[in-house]
């Protein structure tokens, strides 16, 4: 009896494992530092994120995504994922102050993801190295 139910748990916890609702990774091999070093792509991107240009299919996606990976802090980001936001938000953070004011009135109007990651921007800010 000892044996079926911790079979039954192992099960249990396994399904639930492989059914961890995560993000595709089918985009995951696009070369962010390619886009944010060439500033026509980048706009693109960013345009296309403000709601002001046409979309790639991965730029859509981003853009659908936003809001729920700042809801529930990018917990359905995969390693890379969460590394690959940190070098975004850094290069927002150092290089495109505007920018990445622009996108806080968007995503953010109220101020509550603000307070929330407030911490990780003074890090960025300062430097130092962060976790997404």
């Amino acid at each position: 009896m000892k044996i079926f139910l911790f079979s039954l748990l192992l099960v249990s916890v396994a399904t639930v494992v492989l059914c961890a609702e995560v993000y595709p990774d089918k985009y995951d091999s696009i070369d962010l530092d390619e886009i944010l070093s060439n500033q026509r792509l980048y706009q693109k991107y960013f345009d296309c994120v403000m709601g002001k240009g046409k979309c790639t299919p991965d730029g859509t996606e981003l853009k659908d995504k936003i809001p729920e990976a700042l809801q529930n802090e990018c917990a359905k980001c995969s390693e890379k994922q969460k590394k690959g936001a940190e070098k975004v938000l850094r290069f927002l953070i150092t290089e495109k102050k505007d920018d990445f004011k622009l996108l806080e009135e968007k995503f953010d109007p109220e101020g509550k993801y603000r307070k929330k990651f407030g911490e990780l921007k003074k890090k960025i800010e300062e430097g130092k190295p962060v976790t997404v």
